[in-house]
């Protein structure tokens, strides 16, 4: 059986918190200083990252893999890196199998220097495969040569046992005046709201839940956030979710909607539903109810 380990609040280190949520086996705490609200205790497989490594291989299922290599898969990342970093060198922490930086190479030619760093062996030998170059291990212990123009975070901070520590290296590694990038689910989205505890991505594996105001004090307490967003929406997710009652969704069922969800985005067919679904996913951020939040914090 895992070891549980227990932890104090990832943003203000408080050891002092209280029952939030409960769902099966996943206990979630609310800290009474900052209002985050984390997992506690945490299996420690998942605490050390070896769970990611043992599941490599699911993130190279079709499906998976067709998805984060759709040309549409980033594209709100890379729309939103663009504006802050046009060029220079790039680390990626929890690349996975290399899509995100694979499409800014493809798109920008010559423009960056990129660097992807997982703690999941098959998924990075994928990546070295799609040209994409990697480091192995844990992020916190490596030495780097170079100092980055942007370090970035996306859908990785929730999964982390310590992501202070993560945060601390990243702003210890940018040149002055870089940034770094973190996109993490959105606690207090559409989704949360209607769904609860039933939301598919309230589960083992998420380790921290971020509202804007608490992902605003995570990354203030390293760097000067310039800017706080709402994004992406996908209203599939709460229908099967209410469907499901509850039950965790398996990853290739979540790779098959990816896929199918990226498959709809570049169909001409589904323009006039497209542009609805703008809309609604753009009144949905104003709101600070999408699916994700992202935040660009500069080292100064």
């Amino acid at each position: 059986m895992d070891n549980l380990l227990d932890r104090v609040c990832p943003v203000c280190g408080s050891r002092d918190s209280k029952p939030f949520l409960r769902k099966q086996e996943l206990r979630l705490a609310r800290c009474p200083g900052c209002s985050m609200i984390y997992a506690n205790p945490v299996a420690e497989t998942m605490a050390s990252g070896a769970f990611y490594d043992q599941a490599g291989g699911e993130y190279l299922a079709t499906d998976k893999l067709e998805g984060d290599y759709a040309d549409v898969r980033f594209e709100r990342e890379l729309r939103l890196f663009r504006s802050y970093c046009p060029g220079g060198s790039v680390l990626d922490v929890g690349c996975s199998s290399g899509g995100f930086l694979f499409q800014l190479k493809r798109r920008h030619p010559g423009k960056y220097d990129v660097l992807g760093a997982d703690v999941s062996g098959a998924p990075l030998d994928y990546a070295e495969k799609m040209g994409v170059p990697v480091i192995r291990g844990d992020f916190r212990t490596q030495g780097f040569e170079k100092s980055f123009d942007a370090v970035t975070f996306w859908a990785v901070m929730e999964h982390l046992f310590e992501p202070r520590m993560f945060l601390q290296k990243a702003a210890s590694i940018l040149k002055p005046g870089g940034h770094c990038f973190i996109l993490v689910p959105n606690m207090d989205s559409l989704a949360v709201r209607l769904l609860g505890a039933k939301y598919r991505y309230i589960f083992a594996e998420h380790l921290n839940y971020f509202t804007p105001a608490t992902l605003k004090q995570f990354a203030g307490r390293e760097l000067k956030v310039m800017r706080l967003a709402s994004t992406h929406f996908n209203p599939l997710v709460i229908w099967q979710d209410h469907r499901r009652g509850g039950r965790e969704v398996p990853r290739a069922e979540r790779a098959r909607l990816l896929k199918r969800t990226n498959a709809w985005k570049q169909s001409r067919l589904w323009l006039p539903l497209k542009l609805i679904y703008r809309g609604t996913e753009m009144a949905l951020g104003k709101l600070w109810l999408a699916d994700n939040l992202v935040v660009i914090a500069r080292k100064l």
